[in-house]
């Protein structure tokens, strides 16, 4: 499983090279980018609606294994070739070699499926067999397709989250927010660079040194505030190219982030948020450090 740390709750300035606080500078949202498929490619959005869970069709579908355990990149990187969109009232699946595949939303009462992401248990939605079936022969295994409709709840079992705090299929927490800064300082360091695809973040955040989003503790973008949760705890998804679906041979860039991101917690790269309200965030918005 995953680990995660906490994002620290004292500073509210960021001193990197040059000693800039990131509260003077003009920061944006840089990009958003969606998963509709839990592992599957990004999807980037020119704006899009903030909900209790997440972004709007962010990480509300999901393959699962014969004991509804999610499968992900990290032992399928296939999936992250997988092109999912949401489609007029479902999602549309394309992948190398396969035909076109639209699903429809499971509609009530659909028929439950239970499912796994880490310790999380949650009672999804099952979907149509077609489905399930167009998965299996892309990835070569027997796998399910969950969806997580309104009566799917998953609580937020962190430190610092409220009674009430949802979360989709995501990892753990409802959404992820890295800056173009922190990207730049890593491919300084990379033999190779390697774009933002890897991190799988929602939001990315341009106009401030690299890791400044370490030291923020509430955010307002859009009209919409976040807290900053926790740091993200890097795995070896990171090291999948989302170009091929195939690991990297040499174990970047996890390895080059392990020799100067590593703490206590582990590899951490970006910063978790939770939504304390709803709205609408487009590319350019401007982003505010409230803490």
């Amino acid at each position: 499983m995953p680990r995660t740390t906490r994002a620290s709750s004292s500073p509210t300035t960021w001193s990197g090279s040059g000693g800039t606080d990131s509260r003077a500078m003009a920061i944006a949202l840089a990009s958003i980018h969606l998963h509709p498929l839990k592992s599957c490619a990004p999807l980037d959005v020119a704006e899009a609606c903030v909900q209790r869970r997440g972004l709007a069709h962010d990480r509300r579908w999901m393959a699962v294994d014969g004991n509804g355990v999610a499968v992900t990149g990290r032992t399928q990187p296939g999936l992250t070739l997988v092109q999912a969109r949401p489609d007029a009232g479902g999602l549309r699946l394309d992948a190398p070699g396969m035909a076109t595949l639209r699903i429809a939303v499971p509609g009530a009462p659909a028929s439950r499926l239970p499912v796994r992401v880490w310790d999380d248990e949650v009672d999804a939605s099952a979907t149509d067999a077609a489905a399930d079936d167009w998965l299996s022969a892309y990835l070569g295994v027997h796998v399910r397709l969950a969806y997580m409709d309104a009566a799917a709840a998953r609580a937020v079992d962190a430190p610092g989250t409220r009674a009430g705090d949802q979360v989709s299929f995501a990892d753990s927490l409802p959404l992820l927010l890295l800056s173009q800064g922190s990207l730049d300082g890593l491919n300084a360091r990379l033999p190779r660079p390697v774009s933002m695809r890897r991190f799988r973040p929602n939001l990315v955040v341009d106009g401030v040194d690299a890791h400044a989003e370490d030291a923020w503790s509430r955010l307002r973008i859009g009209g919409v505030e976040f807290d900053v949760m926790r740091a993200c705890t890097r795995c070896v998804f990171t090291t999948v190219d989302p170009d091929r679906g195939e690991r990297d041979a040499g174990g970047e860039p996890l390895r080059t982030l392990a020799g100067y991101r590593r703490s206590d917690a582990g590899v951490t790269f970006g910063q978790h948020l939770v939504p304390r309200g709803t709205g609408t965030l487009r590319v350019g918005d401007e982003v505010v450090v409230v803490a």
